[in-house]
């Protein structure tokens, strides 16, 4: 379901017109980081439920590790030149054309891809760095960073140094730009004169605002709040929150409160009965 909602939306933006805007290329990057995570996470996940537990490589494990950090960093990035777009859209909508040109959404996507691509490796050969001579049993369902760090006999502190710096640009600026871009965005919203012009220019950004939601409120929780007695059901709870259903959830989030990929679906449909 996680594949063919994604799918969809790639498809949909590549064949309409319609949605041949930056919004939905950045929509449709989305969708594939989206793919990349479930396709890392779920099929393993599923098998670990049917059969009460499974085991992996070590090889494997930091391979899942990496196409998760991969995807994650990418989801943060996207979701942020997404509120940048919608910022430049509502704010500043006499220039949204020359500054939202399609050689800056090309720049924007690629960098954030590179940028994604680079610290999940540095990530991942730390982690290859440390050694595991103890116990090798995770009680979760992918191979996460505390769940490995909590395995290791070597001295973690380095590497949590690490996690923490670059959770700054990863996380933590990405989550600012939003905060701010949907601060000046209701500001705006705000100086509007009629409430059906409100409501209109609000539902151009609800749908992203609905995905920033679910997918910074879990991660925050997970990795920002202290896990001082948080048990590990939590832990696990909320990492299949973004890494499970966020996935999921996207296509149908954007589809059912857009109207514009509404309307290019039912124009899919129409041309396919014709």
């Amino acid at each position: 379901m996680t594949i063919c909602g994604n799918l969809l939306i790639i498809a949909l933006v590549s064949y309409s017109k319609v949605l041949h805007s930056p919004m939905y290329f950045f929509l449709s990057q989305l969708s594939i980081s989206d793919i990349i995570l479930s396709t890392d996470i779920s099929p393993n996940m599923l098998n670990i439920v049917l059969h009460e537990g499974t085991s992996i490589s070590l090889s494997g494990c930091m391979t899942q590790y990496y196409f998760f950090g991969f995807s994650e960093a990418s989801e943060c990035f996207l979701l942020m030149v997404m509120s940048y777009d919608r910022y430049l859209a509502i704010c500043s909508p006499l220039h949204y054309a020359s500054i939202m040109s399609s050689a800056l959404c090309i720049t924007l996507v690629l960098v954030s891809w590179l940028f994604s691509c680079i610290v999940a490796l540095i990530l991942t050969l730390s982690m290859c760095q440390l050694q595991f001579c103890g116990p090798n049993t995770i009680d979760h369902f992918l191979c996460d960073f505390d769940p490995l760090v909590e395995l290791s006999c070597s001295d973690v502190s380095s590497i949590q140094l690490e996690v923490t710096i670059l959770s700054i640009p990863v996380l933590v600026v990405p989550f600012l730009v939003i905060v701010v871009s949907y601060t000046c965005i209701v500001l705006a919203i705000l100086k509007i004169s009629s409430s059906s012009g409100r409501v209109k220019t609000f539902s151009t950004c609800s749908s992203h605002l609905t995905v920033v939601s679910i997918f910074y409120g879990t991660l925050i929780t997970m990795y920002l709040i202290p896990k001082r007695g948080q048990s590990q059901i939590i832990n696990k709870t909320l990492a299949l929150l973004y890494t499970v259903f966020t996935p999921f959830l996207n296509p149908f989030i954007y589809s059912l409160r857009n109207n514009d990929i509404k309307k290019a679906l039912r124009n899919v449909l129409n041309n396919k009965r014709v």
